[in-house]
């Protein structure tokens, strides 16, 4: 005698937190483009000591100006050519890369912990913190930011930690207006009165409460911070307000091969195309990022 057996089947595990996020991002594939060359920058970065031919700042003697290796008179010894004191070009660039990160994670990690603690104080407190608060911002962005920039190297010093300095002042009410807009809306809603009802004492509250709700934008914010905080270093260098030479950042190099602009483009396109990659490369990213994180633009 035949008995039937059932098979049941259960339904499948919805995703993990990470794998959905993952599934969104990679939808976007300009943005997986960016992850691809944004991750490539910080390896090179990263292992700028073993992969670099040559010291950055050592002179070769009669080796200057040589064109890169697809130009008739380059160099074996030098794959993109040499600038105008005959320090080789690649090396500086591969150099650089890790001074213009450092510089985009410096400012977006100070930004991001003052900006918070600002916004979440600003958000809580309200009445004459709060307008003090946002009257700072506002004065800040009343002012062109590279305009600003200047002001700030002008009266500290051009160096590399003033310009760090500088680039933080001119992007931080992004971050304290960003959070303080989302805590705001966030103390409205029930899980918030809930736990002031339960007890929860303000800082524990703002802080492990209120703020892991108000990261998505803030992730994203920081993602383009990096880019724009790139960009601002790279024009304060080219102006000579920066890194100082003969420190190989991309836009002190920019700065000091401008008037082999005719004769050896090379010399100035190369650190122009390492910060061109370089920031876009973050704000593809970024703009995946935004669409993974915010379920209104989730596709369908």
């Amino acid at each position: 005698m035949a008995t039937d057996t059932a098979i049941v089947t259960r339904p499948a595990a919805p995703p993990g937190p990470l794998l959905s996020f993952w599934r969104s991002f990679r939808e976007n594939r300009s943005a997986v483009l960016g992850l691809a060359v944004v991750i490539f920058i910080i390896l090179v970065a990263l292992l700028a000591p073993v992969l670099a031919p040559h010291d950055p700042l050592e002179q070769f003697k009669g080796a200057t100006k040589l064109p890169p290796f697809w130009l008739d008179g380059s160099d074996p010894r030098f794959w993109l050519g040499t600038d105008a004191v005959g320090r080789d070009m690649l090396s500086r660039l591969m150099y650089g890369a890790r001074i213009s990160l450092f510089i985009g994670l410096s400012v977006m990690s100070v930004s991001m912990v003052v900006g918070i603690t600002l916004g979440l104080a600003a958000a809580w407190f309200s009445g004459i913190i709060d307008v003090i608060i946002i009257r700072i911002m506002d004065l800040i962005m009343a002012i062109p930011s590279l305009v600003l920039a200047i002001l700030i190297i002008a009266m500290i010093g051009p160096s590399l930690t003033n310009t760090i300095i500088a680039v933080t002042i001119v992007y931080l009410p992004r971050y304290v207006r960003l959070v303080r807009a989302s805590a705001l809306a966030e103390l409205t809603k029930d899980y918030v009165t809930a736990a002031k009802v339960a007890g929860v004492r303000p800082f524990r509250l703002m802080a492990s409460t209120v703020l892991p709700n108000c990261l998505a934008p803030l992730i994203v914010q920081s993602a383009l911070g990096v880019s724009d905080a790139i960009l601002e270093a790279a024009g304060l260098g080219f102006l000579g307000l920066g890194a100082q030479p003969p420190t190989p950042e991309w836009g002190a190099m920019l700065a000091d091969t401008r008037d082999l602009m005719q004769s050896h483009p090379w010399v100035m396109a190369f650190p122009g195309l390492a910060i061109l990659m370089t920031v876009l490369a973050i704000n593809l990213m970024g703009d995946g990022l935004r669409d993974a994180l915010d379920p209104r633009l989730k596709r369908s």
